[in-house]
C-alpha cells in the first residue's frame, strides 16, 4: 500500500476536483442527528452526559471567507488565550467586528451569554483551511491558481468536563454525502440540493463553511455550533506569535512544491517555513494527503506543548500577539464574533492534560480506482466516541502499520536528537484552577481503546516526519 497516493497529485486545485463521475450515495456511519426543530439537540447527543449551558449567540450578517492555512492551529492556540481579556482593546476587538462571518444553523443550541471565565460543558468546533491564494500573489497568481477548496478540515471536540479533547482530521479526498444547504451568500436564496458521494474539499466552494458543518453533523451524529477559517498567511502569523514551534524529521526533506528544505534533526520553525511544513505532502511519508495530515499532527502536538509551557502562558506580550494573530487572520462564525466567548472556549482547554489532547486521522479506505477515500471500518467507532463524549486511546502499533504515518524518534534508525527537554517530556498535569468559573474536573472519563486502523498521536507525544522514498 506504500505506493498509493491519493488524488489529485498536484497541489494546484483543478476544475474537476470533487466528485468523480455520478454521485454515489454513501451509507451513513451512524444515524444522523434529529431534524432541526424549535430547539436543536445539545452539543452532544442525549446518550451522553447532561447537556451543557452555553451562551446565546448574537445574530450577525452571514458572509463567507475564503482563506488558506491549517485550521487546527486555532484549536491549539486558543488554549494559550486564557488571559487575553486583559488585552481586549480596540486593536483586537476591531478586526473581529470587521471580518465577515457565516451563521451556523446549530448556533441556537447555546443558551446563555458566558462570562470571560471558562465555558460550561462541551463543544464541537469546525476548523477549516482553504486553498485560496492571497491577492498578494505570494503563493501564485490568485486568478490562475486559486481554488476554493477546504483542503484542511478538522473538528475539535472539547469534552463536557474539559478533561479531554479530540481533534479529528478529515482527508481532502474523502467522499461524503452532503445535505441540502442554504446559499452562503444569500440565505434567502434556494441554496444547494443534497449531493451524494462528493469530495469533502469541494463543499466550501459549493455551499460554504456552514455546509461543511452540516455535512459533518449528518455524518457523525453530533451538533457543531461554531467554526472558523484561517487565512493563507494565518499559520505564518500564528507560529510567529508563539515564537516558533519545534519539529523533527528523521530524513532530509526537500519539497519543490512548497519550498520546504530541512536537514534531518530537530528545528524550530515559524513564519513561512512553518506554513511550508504544514503544506508539504509530496516529500513526506507516501506522498499522500494522509501523510500531510500525520505531519500536521506532529506540528500541532508541539504547538500545544509550546502554548501550555510556563513561558508562553506567563508572557503578556506573547498572549497579546496570539490573540491579535487569531482575530486578524481568522474568519470566525457569527457565534464567535465576540471576544469574551472566544476566550471562554480557550479557557475550557487551559487545564486539559496534554496526554488527553488527541489528534485523530479519520479512518478511511481507498476506492477501487485509488482516486478518493471512503470512511473505513472504524469510522463509526470514532463517531460514537464523539457522541458519547468518551476519551480515546490509540493502539500503540497503529502508527507503525501505516505508510503515511510519522516516526517515533526513539525507535527510528539514525534517529535525530529528540527535541528539547521541555518539548519531549510528558508535562505534568496543570494545577487545578481556583477560578470559580472553571469547573473542577470530575472523576476520570471513560477511556476507549481505538482499533488498530485509527492512527494519530497525543499532544504529549513527540513524533518525527520521514521523507517520501518513492
Amino acid at each position: 500500500m506504500s505506493d498509493l497516493v491519493d488524488a489529485p497529485q498536484d497541489d494546484t486545485p483543478a476544475a474537476d476536483d470533487g466528485a468523480s463521475g455520478d454521485d454515489v450515495r454513501l451509507p451513513a456511519a451512524i444515524p444522523p442527528p434529529a431534524p432541526s426543530g424549535a430547539r436543536l439537540p445539545p452539543v452532544l447527543t442525549e446518550a451522553a452526559v447532561p447537556p451543557a449551558h452555553h451562551g446565546r449567540l448574537p445574530r450577525r450578517t452571514a458572509g463567507r471567507a475564503i482563506a488558506k492555512g491549517v485550521g487546527a492551529a486555532l484549536a491549539v492556540l486558543l488554549a494559550a488565550s486564557g488571559a487575553v481579556a486583559a488585552f481586549a482593546v480596540s486593536s483586537i476587538v476591531t478586526p473581529v467586528a470587521a471580518k465577515p462571518s457565516v451563521r451556523f444553523e446549530s448556533e441556537q443550541v447555546l443558551e446563555s451569554v458566558p462570562d470571560i471565565g471558562a465555558m460550561e460543558g462541551g463543544l464541537n468546533f469546525l476548523l477549516v483551511g482553504s486553498d485560496k491564494r492571497p491577492e498578494s500573489g505570494a503563493f501564485g497568481d490568485p486568478d490562475l491558481e486559486s481554488g476554493v477548496l477546504n483542503d484542511v478540515t478538522m473538528l475539535l471536540h472539547i469534552s463536557q468536563d474539559h478533561t479531554h479533547a479530540e481533534v479529528v482530521s478529515f482527508p481532502r479526498d474523502l467522499l461524503v454525502d452532503v445535505p441540502a444547504c442554504p446559499d452562503p451568500d444569500d440565505p434567502e436564496a434556494p441554496g444547494y440540493a443534497a449531493r451524494y458521494g462528493v469530495k469533502i474539499n469541494t463543499i466550501l466552494n459549493d455551499g460554504g463553511l456552514g455546509c461543511i458543518a452540516k455535512t459533518l453533523e449528518q455524518m457523525l451524529g453530533i451538533t457543531i455550533p461554531v467554526g472558523g477559517v484561517v487565512e493563507f498567511d494565518g499559520v505564518a502569523a500564528l507560529s510567529e506569535a508563539v515564537g516558533g514551534v519545534e519539529v523533527c524529521v528523521v530524513d532530509p526533506i526537500e519539497d519543490a512544491y512548497t519550498g520546504l528544505v530541512l536537514d534531518a534533526g530537530s528545528h524550530v520553525i515559524k513564519g513561512y517555513e512553518a506554513l511550508a511544513f504544514l503544506r508539504t505532502r509530496h516529500a513526506v511519508g507516501d506522498g499522500s494527503d494522509l501523510a500531510r495530515i500525520a505531519l500536521q499532527q506532529t506540528f500541532l502536538a508541539s504547538l500545544a506543548r509550546t502554548v501550555q509551557s510556563a513561558g508562553t502562558l506567563g508572557d503578556p506580550v506573547k498572549l497579546y500577539g496570539i490573540a491579535r494573530a487569531v482575530v486578524t487572520n481568522m474568519t470566525l462564525s457569527s457565534g464567535l464574533q465576540d471576544l469574551p466567548r472566544l476566550v471562554s472556549i480557550a479557557r475550557a482547554l487551559q487545564s486539559t492534560d496534554l496526554d488527553k489532547v488527541v489528534f485523530i486521522q479519520y479512518p478511511t479506505a481507498y476506492t477501487d480506482d485509488f482516486g478518493a477515500v471512503v470512511p473505513g471500518e472504524s469510522a463509526d467507532v470514532v463517531a460514537s466516541a464523539l457522541q458519547q463524549d468518551v476519551a480515546l486511546q490509540f493502539d500503540p502499533d497503529a502508527n507503525e502499520d501505516t505508510p503515511f504515518g510519522t516516526v517515533d524518534p526513539n525507535e527510528a534508525d539514525d534517529a535525530p536528537e529528540t527535541p528539547g527537554d521541555e518539548a519531549s517530556a510528558t508535562p505534568e498535569a496543570p494545577a487545578a484552577s481556583s477560578d470559580p468559573a472553571t469547573p473542577a474536573p470530575t472523576a476520570g472519563p471513560t477511556t476507549e481503546a481505538l482499533p488498530g486502523d485509527v492512527s494519530g498521536q497525543t499532544a504529549a507525544e513527540v513524533r518525527c516526519g520521514s521523507a517520501n522514498s518513492g
